[in-house]
Parts: structure tokens; C-alpha cells; sequence
């Protein structure tokens, strides 16, 4: 028997004492984690130091060069011998002194540490100096004694070959775009909180900088600046304050996004005391507002300085000082989340988006006032298993479930549109309803009468299929099809968008001015339907000019509230836009000039508006084109006559030996015929049915006057199918 040799008992490591060198490369591995790390360091010293001007160049990302300069005091030639050893500061020189310091460095580390990961220069005069200093360090002492050179007020400072001594972190940040895009939006958030001062930003060899501010008394303007008007305009004022120490203390003040921001990820901004700072706590209560209220926005914008005694804050929590430690933290998140969410209710209008709907053919029973009305399904149940033959079916390569999707179409070579909905859908939802009109009693009034008659509505939750015939489309809702009469949809469309819009409008201007008797007399002869005869030319030429002055007379009032505008000579030159993406029949205006002269009743205000918005409707609605469609049996229009050989059969001619001859078109007729209809039916798909989803209030009446029409029960298609 074998007795195993006992387990040789080992020793402890002993522990020593690193070597400083060691323990100063691994502090400056804390400090400096990225390129943007230094930069935010020294960008604070360059406000430390009283900058007006502050001025940041970049070379590969800030691995071969930083450069940072700025117009502060500078440093003076005595500190200059230990400006980066660790742990000297002017900011502090007692411990007690972090409980009211107003700095931003107060650990002298971050000189310190540039230097064990790079080569620091340094370049400085102070005021009152016939010429500056520059000095180089490493391991954290001067190279050499410092030399004087020329210099400008303040203090310039390079870091070159950052993290040459850390191999693994090196291969780590290959990617310099990434660590300067990291620097411009530190640059950013700096400039729109220090208003006061001047910053830039930009690559070295750049000729233009890529954030550049300057000094300006309003942060709004700062924002719009740095980050764009579509920001700027989007933004609410927001501010907060307690003063009870019982609780808490503090100020806030700040910008939050409203509910027309549209952007990927949230941007938050956020200043204590000074300090650009990150809060988790508070990032996500805020995130939580904007889901609450907000379902379907997106990742708000949020500025927000707040102001404590310093007492409050705990600045020494973080090596990069990223992060703060606040007194009554919780309160105070509470209390901004609340203003936050009263400022968004309030302020915001809430926001619909939903998919297109469908069309059909005519000839069949009208739909009843419960056809329409929608059964909401109790909030908070479970949702249920839906049985086969009721389950809603789309196509999957069409989102949108349309028609069209099935059918062979010839490419539209006449239709120059880009049909990429989502251009168009983001347009179409950044024109929402102004919430505030004209303060006019008659105008609340109509719109009070829409909301009030308003049934609830199957355009909102239908989807669009196609075009049935020139004038209906089919829809479908749930497992129901449906015709809806476009032209009357988009005339009550139109004529509540004029309502809602007045004297908010925007205008399509006419390339040539066009004359009111000139188009009177044209509407008035397409009425007459004896072209021939002129008996009537006296008559039509006085009811021309009669209305031509009319007209003239109300022109102020015609521009001020439906940016209709009426020159001095009697030329119509500009027209109001009702939505976005969409320019009505112009060869309709003289009709609709006509109607505005015969038709408004000008002596009292509230039947004025509503006839006029009426006429604005009409006229803008989507009535099928002048020209027959060429796609059905109006081709026959477009066919050329030949001495009266066309024969009545076939649409062919014959020759007298029996051979067919091709059918010969008007060719150019045609193409403009079929570019009209394209447009249409685009407008219609892309324009017309997103815009109702989001504007439209259907009435009562439209249930019974064949606007909607029910044709099939997809449910019960699906049992025929079945027994097939």
C-alpha cells in the first residue's frame, strides 16, 4: 500500500508596494478612459479659467492629436513646474473646501493623467506678460525649462500620440469617427448650457468647423444653432423650483421636446450646478412621462440646468465626475417628473397613425349608422384567440393590404412622383390641426357643429385597397368591405381643413397672375351650352364685372383669413394650401371664381365663412379629370377618326382587300390624360386617406347619403371559399 506524499502547504503572496509609476499609469487609465475623456477635462479647465472663446481641434479621432485652446487667465510661470504633477490644484486646499466648490476640477488628476497616456505641450501667457511660456511633460515633469515664445491671451494645450503606452486600449479605438462625433456632441451640450461663450470644434485639416457658436443672450438661440431649427421649433420652456429643507431645494430650468419631435434615441442635456452630468433616475422617470403621455411619440429632447446649494452635492462619486451624488435625489426627481408631465399634457396635442384604407364599386345597399360605429373591446382583458374565418387578411409583401399589389401595372412613366410613403406620412403628420384659431364665435361654432354630428368612423381604422371605379375606392375595416365615395370624403375634408385652418394657411402662388373677369366669362361660357350662340355676351360680360368688383371689395378679407389673394387690378395670383403634397384641379378655377361671386353669402359673417369653406371644398376636392380615363372605355375618346372608316365592333378600320389597319391615337391627349389620372389616384392613396385618418370627422349623414357603402363580409367570402 502506497501512501500519497502529504499536499505541500503554500505561503501567502506578500504584498508591496507598486511602484508609483505604476500606480500613476493605472489612475490615468480612470481618468482618461476615452479621446473625448480629455477633451471634457480640459474644456472645463478652459471655463475654470474665466474663457470667453474656446476653440477644440481633433486629428484622428483625438488618438494622434487634441488641441484646446482658449482667451482664460492663464497659468502663471511659477505653477508652471508643477501644473501636472497629481494632485495640484488652485480649485481646493482642504478637504472641507468640497462642500461649497463651485469648480469644475478640483482633483488636479487630469493634467496628471494626460500625461502618463500622451505627450502634453503646453503654451500659456497671463496678462500683463510681453510673451508666453510653452513646456512640455511627461510621467508627469517638465521635459525641460519652459521656453518663451510668442502667444495669445490664454492658454493652448496639446495632446499628441494619446494612449501610445496602452497597446489594448489603442486597438480598442480604431474608429475615429466615432470618437469625434463623441467630441462634437460634447462641444454641443457645452455651447447651448455656457451661452456666453464661443465655442468650435472641427477635424484638423478641416476648413469648416463642426459646431460653431457664439455668444448670444437667448439659449433657444444657442439650441437652434447647434442642434437645427427642426429642434428649436419643437421645444416647450420648462421650469421647476422647491424651496422647503424640509424636502428639498433647488432650481430648474430647461427645454423638453413636444410631441411633433421625431428622433431615434432620447437626447438629454443636463447641468447641476454648472456641471454637464448624467442621471440615470432622472433620464428614465422623464422617459416614462413621454411613453405615458405620449404613446406614439418619439425619443424626446431634453435641456435641463439645476441649481442646489452646493452642500447638496457630492461631486466626489465618479473618476470622470460624470456622475453627481444629490441630497433628496428622489424628491427631486419626483417633483421635476411632475412638472414635466403637467408641461406635455397641457402643451402637446396627441397624435394618430395609423394605415390607409380601401374602395370598391357603386350600385349597393347603403350602410346603416351600426355598420360604422366601432365596439371597442373592454380595456385590460386578455386577448382572445380569433376565430379563422374572422381573421382580418392583407397581403404580406403589401403592408398596406392594397389591391394593387395583385395586379399588373404598366410603370408610370408619366406620374414624376417619388410614391415612398414615408416622405409623404411624415409630411402629411407634421401639418396637425392648429389648435388655435382665429378667435372668432362663428368659426368655433362650425366646428363645434362638426364635432358634435361627428359619427364614429371606420376611415380611421380601415385600410386602403384601391381604386374601384372613377369614383369610389374600396376600404376594408375589420372583416368588411366598404365603398367610399372619395369625391364627397374629400370635400367634407376639405372643408373642415379650411375651418380648422383659418387664416393659418400657407399658399400655392400662380406662375401668371390670372384675371377675375377673364375667368367669370370662361365659367360662364362652359355653362352655356349653346357655344354658338351670342345673344347672352352682354348679360355674361355684366355679371363678369359685377362680380369682378365684388370680389375686389372683399380681397382684404379674402387674403387676411383664406390666403386668397386678389391684386388691385383684378388678378387672382395666390391660393391657400389644404394639405400637404396636394395642388387642386387648376382647371377648375374658374368655376371656383364664379362660385365665390354667386354662391357666398357676404352679408352675414358666420353663413360668409361657411359658404365660402364650402366653395374652398368643392374646389379642392378630388373629382375624377376633365379628360375621360383612358384606362376603360374612354380610350375610345383618344382614337383618331378617319373620314368615317372607324367601324363600331372592333376599334380596328379595314381596308377594302380585308386587311386590318393598327388603331392610331392622339398621342399627346393621351399621355396628358393618363398623367392626370396617375396623379389623381396618388393623391388619393398617399395623400388624401392619410390625412383623413388624421383630420377627418365624419358626419352622421354620410352613413345614409351612399357615401359609404358596405359590398362583402370577408367572413362570409371565407366560408364560400371553404365549401370550394
Amino acid at each position: 500500500m502506497e501512501i500519497e506524499p502529504a499536499e505541500e502547504v503554500k505561503e501567502p503572496p506578500r504584498i508591496h508596494r507598486l511602484d508609483e509609476s505604476v500606480v500613476n499609469r493605472i489612475a490615468a487609465g480612470e481618468v482618461i478612459q476615452l479621446p473625448v475623456s480629455a477633451v471634457k477635462e480640459l474644456v472645463e479647465n478652459s471655463l475654470d479659467a474665466s474663457s470667453t472663446s474656446i476653440s477644440v481641434l481633433v486629428k484622428d479621432g483625438g488618438l494622434k492629436l487634441i488641441q484646446v485652446s482658449d482667451d482664460g487667465h492663464g497659468i502663471r510661470y511659477e505653477d508652471l513646474p508643477i501644473l501636472c504633477e497629481r494632485h495640484t490644484t488652485s480649485k481646493l486646499s482642504k478637504y472641507e473646501d468640497l462642500q461649497s466648490i463651485k469648480s469644475m476640477g478640483f482633483r488636479g488628476e487630469a493634467l496628471a493623467s494626460m500625461t502618463y497616456v500622451g505627450h502634453v505641450t503646453v503654451t500659456t501667457i497671463t496678462r500683463g506678460q510681453l510673451h508666453g511660456y510653452r513646456v512640455s511633460y511627461r510621467d508627469g515633469v517638465m521635459e525641460n525649462e519652459p521656453k518663451a515664445c510668442a502667444a495669445v491671451k490664454g492658454t493652448q494645450i496639446v495632446i499628441e500620440n494619446l494612449f501610445y503606452n496602452m497597446v489594448a486600449r489603442r486597438k480598442t479605438l480604431q474608429n475615429s469617427a466615432d470618437d469625434y462625433t463623441k467630441i462634437v456632441d460634447l462641444l454641443s451640450r457645452f455651447a447651448i448650457h455656457h451661452i456666453d461663450v464661443s465655442f468650435s470644434c472641427r477635424k484638423h485639416g478641416a476648413a469648416r468647423a463642426d459646431v460653431h457658436s457664439v455668444a448670444t443672450p437667448s439659449r433657444l438661440n444657442a439650441i437652434r444653432s447647434v442642434y437645427g431649427l427642426s429642434v428649436a421649433q419643437n421645444l416647450i420652456k420648462i421650469e421647476a423650483s422647491d424651496n422647503d429643507p424640509s424636502s428639498s431645494v433647488f432650481e430648474m430650468d430647461g427645454f423638453i421636446s413636444n410631441s411633433n419631435y421625431v428622433a431615434k434615441k432620447t437626447t438629454m442635456v443636463l447641468f447641476i450646478n454648472d456641471r454637464l452630468v448624467e442621471c440615470t433616475a432622472l433620464k428614465r422617470a422623464l422617459e416614462v412621462v413621454y411613453v405615458a403621455t405620449l404613446p406614439k411619440a418619439s425619443k424626446p429632447f431634453i435641456y435641463m440646468s439645476i441649481t442646489l446649494p452646493p452642500e447638496h452635492v457630492d461631486v466626489n462619486v465618479h473618476p470622470t465626475k460624470r456622475e453627481v451624488s444629490l441630497l433628496n435625489q428622489e424628491v427631486i426627481v419626483e417633483k421635476i417628473q411632475s412638472v414635466v408631465e403637467s408641461v406635455l399634457r397641457n402643451s402637446n396635442e396627441s397624435r394618430t397613425f395609423q394605415e390607409q384604407t380601401v374602395e370598391a364599386t357603386p350600385s349597393v345597399p347603403s350602410v346603416t349608422n351600426n355598420d360604422l360605429h366601432l365596439s371597442p373591446s373592454p380595456s385590460g382583458s386578455k386577448s382572445q384567440r380569433v376565430p379563422v374565418n374572422k381573421i382580418v387578411r392583407t397581403d404580406s409583401s403589401d403592408p398596406a393590404g392594397r389591391m394593387h399589389a395583385y395586379l399588373y401595372k404598366n410603370p408610370q412613366k408619366y406620374l414624376g412622383r417619388d410614391s415612398s410613403l414615408t416622405t409623404v406620412r411624415s409630411s402629411v403628420r407634421q401639418r396637425r390641426n392648429l389648435k388655435e384659431t382665429a378667435d372668432l364665435t362663428s368659426i368655433q361654432e362650425l366646428i363645434n357643429d362638426i364635432d358634435r354630428k361627428c359619427l364614429l368612423d371606420i376611415v380611421r381604422q380601415s385600410t386602403y385597397i384601391g381604386m374601384a371605379d372613377d369614383v369610389f375606392a374600396l376600404l376594408q375595416h375589420n372583416t368588411h368591405l366598404y365603398l367610399a365615395n372619395v369625391v364627397n370624403l374629400s370635400k367634407e375634408l376639405m372643408y373642415q381643413q379650411v375651418l380648422r385652418r383659418f387664416a393659418h394657411f400657407n399658399a400655392i402662388q400662380l406662375s401668371e397672375p390670372a384675371p377675375l373677369q377673364e375667368l367669370i366669362m370662361l365659367a360662364l361660357k362652359e355653362e352655356d351650352s349653346d357655344l354658338e350662340s351670342n345673344e347672352n355676351d352682354d348679360l355674361k360680360k355684366k355679371i363678369a364685372e359685377m362680380n369682378t368688383q365684388l370680389l375686389n371689395q372683399k380681397s382684404e378679407m379674402l387674403e387676411e383669413y383664406f390666403c386668397i389673394f386678389i391684386d388691385s387690378d383684378g388678378n387672382l395670383s395666390r391660393l391657400p394650401i389644404l394639405l400637404d403634397q396636394y395642388i387642386p384641379d387648376m382647371d377648375r378655377v374658374p368655376e371656383f371664381v364664379l362660385c365665390l361671386g354667386n354662391d357666398v353669402e357676404w352679408e352675414e359673417e358666420k353663413n360668409c365663412f361657411q359658404s365660402l369653406a364650402a366653395a374652398l371644398g368643392n374646389f379642392y376636392a378630388m373629382h375624377p379629370p376633365m379628360l375621360p380615363n383612358p384606362s376603360g372605355k374612354g380610350l375610345e375618346f383618344y382614337r383618331k377618326r378617319k373620314h368615317g372608316k372607324h367601324t363600331q365592333d372592333g376599334g380596328n378600320s379595314c381596308h377594302v382587300d380585308g386587311t386590318a389597319e393598327e388603331d392610331e391615337f392622339e398621342h399627346e391627349l393621351l399621355s396628358e390624360a393618363e398623367t392626370a389620372w396617375a396623379q389623381r389616384e396618388w393623391s388619393i392613396q398617399h395623400v388624401l386617406f392619410p390625412s383623413m385618418r388624421l383630420f377627418l370627422k365624419p358626419p352622421n349623414s354620410m352613413a345614409s347619403n351612399g357615401t359609404f357603402v358596405r359590398v362583402a363580409s370577408l367572413e362570409k367570402l371565407y366560408k364560400i371559399f371553404e365549401r370550394c
